[in-house]
């Protein structure tokens, strides 16, 4: 006899109630995802990206360079990307769900994050209309691009990232990126 099962859908009222206890917690369309402490290489690679982005962003006036703690919450789902580029806002600042949608939006694959990375989170993102999604593999030394339109792009070797308002694209070598951070064989994610 076959028995259905049923997978509790989780609110951000629920999410509220969860505890301080050093795990990020994110919600996608009622599915909780609770991710532990992330390793050394994850958190070197989003800080050379973090390097590279924030020139950039500040040069181009485009707006505001986020991390985790920084969220997006829509439609009742909340998510703490790895990085996260924003348009500015005057004061008074407003709540997170009056916020504007970010331009980009960048998650560093992990061991724990890898699916929802790119299932869930890639899904929800192209469905509110993140203009660039990038997905970092550091075991494979790509990134993935995703765009508001569904295209996507596996990268390996210079990506370009030309949001509107901004005079010239940014380039980033993919090899010397994953060298410089990782190493020639880099430590798994």
């Amino acid at each position: 006899m076959h028995m259905a099962t049923t997978t509790r859908r989780w609110t951000l009222a629920d999410l509220e109630r969860l505890p301080d206890d050093g795990n990020s917690y994110e919600l996608v369309r009622g599915k909780l995802f609770v991710t532990p402490a992330p390793r050394n290489a994850h958190q070197e690679i989003v800080a050379a990206l973090n390097a590279l982005i924030a020139p950039y962003v500040w040069k181009h006036a485009l707006g505001q360079i986020h991390h985790p703690r920084a969220i997006v919450i829509i439609d009742g789902s909340q998510v703490e990307p790895d990085l996260m580029v924003r348009p500015s806002v005057s004061p008074p600042l407003p709540s997170w769900e009056d916020m504007p949608l970010p331009l980009l939006i960048v998650e560093v694959l992990s061991d724990t994050t890898r699916r929802r990375d790119l299932v869930d989170k890639r899904e929800f993102y192209t469905d509110i209309g993140i203009a660039e999604y990038w997905i970092v593999d550091g075991d494979a030394r790509t990134f993935t691009v995703i765009r508001s339109n569904g295209k996507e792009t596996r990268v390996s070797d210079t990506l370009l990232w030309h949001p509107s308002g901004a005079a010239e694209p940014l380039a980033i070598d993919v090899g010397a990126f994953f060298e410089r951070v990782l190493g020639v064989t880099g430590p798994a994610l």
